[in-house]
């Protein structure tokens, strides 16, 4: 098969479009001929600077396609279903081997590329929302990032559960304009404004409930700054790659917490399995909308991650095999 693969990290140049092994099916998983990938922001940087363990290494936690082998433990997936999927890596490619536990159905009349977008996202999103954040209707929530593929999913499950406020920071006034169709209430440009300034403004002083970050660094300082009283961040990235030095002291003031999300260390269970298939459903339904930004040919790997990085996208970049 053809992949996307490194022999060292770095930046998007280190990847090349080569012939590799086709991946062999676990017993309890499947292998699909993937249709789709979603580059997620752990994949950006995975590839900048995380663990090789293949040689030569295929990154990439999500894809969706075509079930084509079933292993002989599993009874819930057969040759033929179309299922999205999520892995510690693999996804840049066109098979890939999952756990069959990892792979959700994709309902009739909802397309394999978006359904590809939606576990890790969305999942994320709603778990630094809801499980960690602990939102209820009429708080004010701010999505720092808002234009990355958690930030759109975020600003959705916000405005749907009542948030009497949903802030988000982007990098311009174009990608913050784009957001607002889909629940934002006011954007923060984050290169022309202060962050903890316009939030106090906004908020008439009292500061966000619920903060989602997926960027770290010196972004999480501003998040922990712009909480309100009994204010939650939920931390789920590292997307900024600047060192995570905080200042946590204004925090225990203002009975305030900071929460580190992980969907991944929680991904076999019951809880969120049956969340992400629901999530899948509201997609389906309507409910929920996955945004797009661009498609790149399962080649041009480099140029797509590039892309990502030059922080123009609103919403995910995929790759098309």
């Amino acid at each position: 098969m053809k992949a996307a693969v490194y022999y060292k990290n770095g930046g998007p140049e280190v990847l090349r479009y080569e012939d590799v092994p086709d991946p062999q099916c676990h017993p309890k998983g499947v292998v699909i001929r993937v249709e789709a990938v979603s580059i997620e922001g752990g994949d950006t940087l995975n590839r900048f600077r995380g663990p090789l363990v293949t040689h030569p290494h295929i990154v990439g936690y999500q894809a969706a396609g075509e079930v084509v082998e079933v292993g002989a433990e599993v009874t819930t997936l057969k040759v033929g279903d179309r299922v999205c999927t999520t892995g510690a890596f693999g996804s840049h490619a066109e098979l890939r081997a999952v756990p069959a536990r990892t792979a959700w159905k994709i309902p009739d009349g909802l397309s394999t590329k978006e359904a590809a977008v939606i576990p890790v996202t969305f999942g994320t999103a709603d778990d630094c929302l809801f499980e960690f954040g602990r939102m209820k209707k009429g708080e004010v929530v701010l999505v720092q990032a808002g234009a990355s593929g958690v930030g759109v999913a975020a600003i959705q499950l916000a405005a749907r559960a009542g948030a009497s406020m949903v802030l988000a920071t982007a990098s311009s006034d174009e990608r913050l304009e784009k957001l607002k169709a889909y629940g934002l209430t006011h954007g923060i440009n984050y290169r022309t404004h202060d962050v903890v300034q316009e939030v106090m403004r906004l908020t008439d002083k009292k500061g966000c409930d619920v903060i989602v970050d997926s960027v770290g660094g010196p972004t999480l300082q501003s998040s922990i700054l712009s909480l309100a009283y009994r204010g939650r961040v939920s931390m789920v990235g590292q997307a900024g790659r600047e060192p995570m030095t905080v200042d946590v002291g204004s925090m225990m003031g203002g009975n305030r917490s900071l929460s580190g999300v992980f969907l991944g260390a929680e991904i076999n269970t019951d809880r969120v399995q049956a969340n992400i298939q629901r999530l899948i459903g509201d997609v389906a339904k309507g409910e929920l909308k996955v945004l797009i930004d661009r498609e790149f040919p399962l080649s041009q790997a480099a140029e797509a991650h590039r892309y990502i990085e030059s922080r123009q996208a609103v919403g995910r970049v995929l790759l098309i095999p």
